[in-house]
């Protein structure tokens, strides 16, 4: 799928509706704040109620009794919704509420369902009245454009009720006691007021990518709209392929810490550029620390991770791995000050290829809350540091045999194994150039990259046409694939669609009936 580069600051009801006043803040907050603005793309909203969420047992009760709560519109966005039983409950919920009358629409990522949700999971929502989209499903006319998924994680009620989290809807987050295996670690939040706005206009943008279609400006109300839920400033981070946001915001925060950046992230595959970021960051005094499985469901993204803990460490950085079967949470707080929650996690995919929605926090008492919920979560994590004979490794006893045969689990999505080829391919590319230092860590990746390399090459000498055959085939569908854009952009389909869209168009041409999508 093809993603025009997009900045929601330009939006009309960007520009419509205001964020903070920022007048009266101290000089250097106010050129924070603009420099968070510019980097995201999005203001800070004040006015609003939060509400941190821990774990399935406090998110999922708290989504079905805002869906029972209903009355006009329901938003559900989710880059998984497993066809089990809490997906069942889920259905069964959203199915009552269209069937009440309320306007209830799906996204869910077509490529993150494909194993988990059936066909007929889908059509009986549809037939209760449910509108259900699925995101971003292979295209001949664009052949690898499947890369960019909706990795979002979001509901919103009536536009005044919003939760953003990490958590897709499955069985895994409640667990599964009766083979012994824990819950999922994950978090979200609950947003109430203003801000509410902002989710409601990326859903909306997603589903316009989806389908072609515009929500109804009567079921998206304006920031002006809603009442204040609370006193707490919100920057509500819709991020999109390209826009790399989040990303500049990360290396921004931790260009400015002062005391302490404690991070959670799921696949953590930093980029030398922010492995840096936070090996300066810990030089300079601030006590960074970074909490990661200990297993994954793409195992790869494990061996990256732990490319990463040399560097990291040497500079001071802390990195504790999670002892439960998954830790899925993405957040971020710093100085008891500033937190983040979301979808987005530390990765090339993440930052540049996904669609994802993340929410920061400005308030000095949910920066508290975070702050206790992390170091609750060090309790159930073991420190890895650098031994005597210079090896990272864990501190304490080796970890149970039986409990790592648990906490793998081989359900991986495309978004993190893209992660991990990039990551791969990165620290290939640096053992040729030998422009940065690799660790014992990284063997296993060179010895796997090897290995591949040298079975292609093999292939390619007994059997040529096992290797020119599929490459003729991309070729030529990439070659049609670029006749086909270069037919419509010709005929300016492109154009008609951006003008749809409300976004400005380049110089009018002619433009026929609009093709289906």
């Amino acid at each position: 799928m093809t993603t025009e580069l997009y900045q929601p600051e330009q939006s009309e009801r960007a520009r419509r509706d205001s964020g903070v006043d920022t007048a009266e803040f101290p000089p250097v907050r106010r050129i924070v704040d603009k420099a968070y603005a510019r980097a995201t793309g999005s203001p800070l909203i004040p006015g609003n109620g939060v509400r941190l969420l821990v774990d399935a047992r406090e998110n999922y009760p708290a989504w079905l009794e805002a869906i029972k709560g209903a009355r006009r519109t329901i938003h559900f966005e989710s880059f998984i919704i497993h066809e089990d039983d809490v997906g069942r409950e889920f259905a069964e919920a959203l199915s009552a509420k269209a069937r009440e009358g309320v306007k209830v629409r799906i996204v869910y990522d077509w490529l993150g369902a494909v194993g988990k949700t059936s066909r007929r999971f889908w059509r009986n929502l549809r037939d209760a009245g449910v509108e259900v989209r699925g995101f971003n499903p292979p295209r001949f006319d664009e052949p690898f454009g499947w890369f960019n998924r909706d990795h979002r994680k979001m509901i919103s009620v009536d536009g005044r009720l919003g939760f953003v989290m990490g958590l897709c809807v499955g069985q895994d987050w409640l667990g599964r006691p009766e083979k012994n295996i824990e819950p999922w670690r994950d978090t979200g939040i609950e947003i109430r007021g203003p801000a509410v706005a902002d989710k409601d206009a990326a859903f909306a943008r997603v589903w316009e990518t989806a389908c072609g279609e515009k929500i109804p400006e009567e079921h998206l109300l304006a920031r002006e709209e809603i009442e204040p839920g609370g006193d707490v400033a919100v920057r509500v981070i819709a991020t999109e392929p390209n826009t790399v946001g989040l990303y500049r915001l990360e290396q921004l925060v931790a260009a400015g810490a002062r005391e302490y950046l404690w991070l959670t992230d799921a696949y953590f595959v930093g980029t030398n550029m922010y492995v840096q970021a936070l090996r300066a960051a810990a030089q300079d005094g601030v006590d960074v620390r970074l909490l990661v499985p200990s297993a994954s469901d793409i195992p790869v993204i494990n061996a990256l991770s732990r490319a990463n803990y040399r560097a990291l460490l040497e500079a001071g950085v802390r990195v504790f791995e999670w002892d439960g079967p998954m830790i899925h949470a993405k957040t971020s707080v710093v100085d008891g000050k500033w937190a983040r929650v979301g979808s987005t996690n530390l990765n090339i995919a993440s930052w540049m290829g996904n669609w994802e929605l993340d929410v920061t926090i400005e308030d000095d008492g949910f920066a508290k809350q975070m702050q206790e919920m992390y170091c609750r979560d060090l309790e159930h994590a073991t420190e890895i540091v650098i031994s005597e004979r210079r090896r990272v490794k864990p501190v304490g006893p080796p970890r149970p045999r039986a409990g790592r045969r648990q906490r793998t689990s081989r359900k991986g999505s495309t978004s993190r194994a893209a992660a991990g080829v990039i990551g791969v391919g990165s620290a290939v590319s640096a053992a040729i150039t030998n422009r940065r230092v690799l660790g014992p860590a990284e063997a296993r990746l060179m010895a796997l990259a090897g290995v591949v390399l040298l079975a292609l090459s093999m292939v390619a000498v007994k059997w040529p046409r096992g290797i020119t055959y599929p490459l003729a085939f991309i070729g030529t569908w990439v070659a049609i694939a670029l006749f086909i854009r270069a037919y419509k952009l010709r005929k300016g389909l492109s154009v008609r669609h951006e003008q749809e869209r409300g976004e400005p168009p380049p110089p009018p041409a002619p433009e026929p009936a609009r093709e289906g999508r």
